[in-house]
């Protein structure tokens, strides 16, 4: 969208290799920050699943607030389970190279080809043109998720209610005897 955009000169150095890693590093923090997003929405939209997060602390998915509070009251087992599917994801990939795991996507040339075929076209225009779309939205939803952290930790809730947070030097000062 924007063209070539290396404000830091990361790759004046032509070192293709590294420009792929980069690349395919860049889409899947973009695809993990849109997903981070949709995480902290859709709750407040749709409201939680029922039952039981765990039966043994009787923790209801209901009792775990939206957004950074949810941290705390998670328990460590659920903790362990996100972290072994994220490493299950990361290192499961099994392409048609005989490559298996993180990388296989900059050894097809291909980086953010993760093997997840939803942005398909028979013309390389428009998957260009695709790419470029996702490649921007990402990049939209890491300063998003970004922001949302910042809201929450100052304000103590998902959504940012400044109410909550008197001490902000973004407050306007209300003008008393003004008339």
């Amino acid at each position: 969208p924007v063209g070539f955009f290396d404000p830091l000169g990361l790759s004046k150095d032509g070192d293709t290799n590294a420009f792929m890693r980069r690349r395919s590093t860049e889409f899947k923090h973009g695809r993990i920050a849109m997903l981070a997003c949709m995480g902290y929405i859709t709750p407040e939209i749709t409201g939680k699943f029922p039952g039981y997060l765990s039966y043994s602390q009787n923790l209801k998915f209901e009792d775990v607030p939206n957004g950074l509070a949810a941290i705390s009251k998670v328990p460590f087992v659920g903790w362990m389970q996100i972290l072994a599917y994220m490493s299950f994801c990361e290192n499961s990939r099994l392409d048609n190279v005989g490559s298996i795991g993180w990388g296989t996507d900059i050894k097809l040339g291909k980086p953010g080809d993760f093997g997840f075929k939803v942005i398909t076209s028979d013309d390389p225009d428009t998957v260009t043109k695709k790419l470029n779309s996702e490649l921007a939205n990402g990049r939209l939803a890491m300063m998003a998720i970004i922001g949302m952290f910042f809201q929450d930790g100052l304000t103590g809730s998902a959504w940012g209610d400044w109410e909550c947070y008197t001490s902000s030097p973004l407050r306007a000062k209300v003008a008393r005897n003004f008339y």
